[in-house]
């Protein structure tokens, strides 16, 4: 079966984050159940010369992004010679799997799919959302609702994001809704840690995700654990220079190591198999891969409630949950206490195993391809 999936953004350091994690994580899946997957986005912050045509074993589709209205940062970004394949993209395809936010490159390739009559599959990534921002409400009129609404299966995270997509087409009814969790490769063994205290914050450096948070904790942890060494990994997205001066002003810069963008999975998996407490201080994220990731490897996790992994978490013990930054520095310290964290680290690698590995999520969504194919009169063949 020919799949095509479309996602913004890709770029060598993961700047646009879950949402190209998710859909690379997705096709190389594919492509090793035989499906032939391929997934198309826009390339930025790459040097000269060609843009790659494989990323991490996943071949793709990507064309130098051109910043058209820079004000909008991602969704400002677009290319001519991508769209311009859209239509007949679309058209060759069995099923269309768009990676959707207002922007000018999902939204054009999910109205094309709709154009060529091909089967459209939405994954929303909490992304979707009801918004009073002008600009955002005029893409929503000429042609968010229109896909939510004849979309052939809209994939949702959370209860929440459910309902607050369905809300963007309100009265009219969203295309058939389908609950499908981001998905993790399952580890043989969990991690075993050593020396003094680790604690990491791996993500994009950005003001959503609250890496000021994160150094605010430091204080409360170091009193009882001087040595313990914190790590900041990720790309600067906005909001490392304003994290490294709170640090100053807090006077824990000493004990904390502003890494930059860790890149390919192998250095992310070697960095969290090396932490003994994750924390990401996010109040937003839909289901963080970051987080699985790090419970992947038996690393205990801190999130805060309002995140879509945290009722999981919580219910597992895998880590625990917080609702306020005040309280991620207990937290911490109650992470790293030797019976604690081996008890949360044992939680935090059985759930992944268990409930959110690649696999699952797989088999998941092949249903989801199955069922979309045989309503729309789409007898699924054999791969080809």
């Amino acid at each position: 079966m020919r799949i095509l999936h479309v996602v913004t953004l890709h770029t060598p350091t993961h700047a646009f984050g879950g949402p190209t994690r998710v859909a690379l994580s997705q096709v190389r899946a594919l492509r090793e159940r035989g499906e032939r997957a391929v997934l198309a986005a826009l390339g930025d912050a790459f040097g000269p010369g060609p843009l790659p045509r494989e990323v991490e074993g996943v071949p793709v589709r990507l064309f130098r992004a051109r910043h058209v209205l820079p004000r909008f940062e991602v969704s400002g970004i677009t290319s001519p010679a991508l769209l311009s394949r859209a239509t007949r993209w679309a058209a060759s395809a069995d099923i269309v799997h768009v990676h959707l936010m207002r922007d000018l490159i999902t939204l054009p390739f999910a109205l094309a799919a709709l154009r060529a009559g091909t089967p459209l599959v939405l994954q929303t990534h909490g992304m979707v959302d009801p918004t009073d921002k002008p600009v955002a409400r005029l893409v929503d009129a000429l042609g968010v609702r229109r896909v939510l609404r004849r979309a052939d299966a809209v994939l949702y995270l959370t209860e929440r994001e459910r309902r607050e997509t369905a809300a963007v087409v309100a009265p009219a009814p969203i295309g058939r809704q389908y609950r499908l969790v981001n998905g993790v490769p399952g580890q043989a063994a969990p991690r075993r840690t050593a020396g003094p205290p680790t604690v990491l914050y791996l993500a994009r450096v950005q003001a959503g995700k609250r890496p000021e948070d994160f150094v605010s904790a430091m204080p409360t942890v170091l009193a009882r654990h001087p040595d313990a060494r914190f790590v900041l990994a990720g790309p600067d997205t906005g909001a490392l220079a304003a994290t490294l001066a709170h640090a100053e002003r807090l006077g824990v810069r000493h004990a904390l190591d502003a890494v930059g963008p860790v890149d390919g999975r192998e250095r992310v998996m070697a960095r969290l198999r090396a932490a003994d407490v994750f924390v990401l201080p996010s109040e937003q994220d839909a289901f963080s891969v970051s987080v699985l990731e790090a419970m992947s490897v038996g690393t205990p996790v801190v999130v805060r409630a309002t995140t879509g992994l945290a009722a999981d978490v919580e219910r597992a013990g895998a880590g625990r949950v917080v609702t306020d930054a005040e309280r991620i520095g207990p937290a911490v310290l109650d992470l790293l206490e030797p019976a604690a964290n081996e008890r949360a680290s044992a939680a935090a690698f059985g759930l992944v195993r268990e409930r959110f590995t690649i696999d699952r999520v797989l088999d998941s969504l092949q249903e989801v391809y199955t069922d979309v194919l045989t309503r729309t009169g789409r007898a699924r063949g054999p791969a080809r």
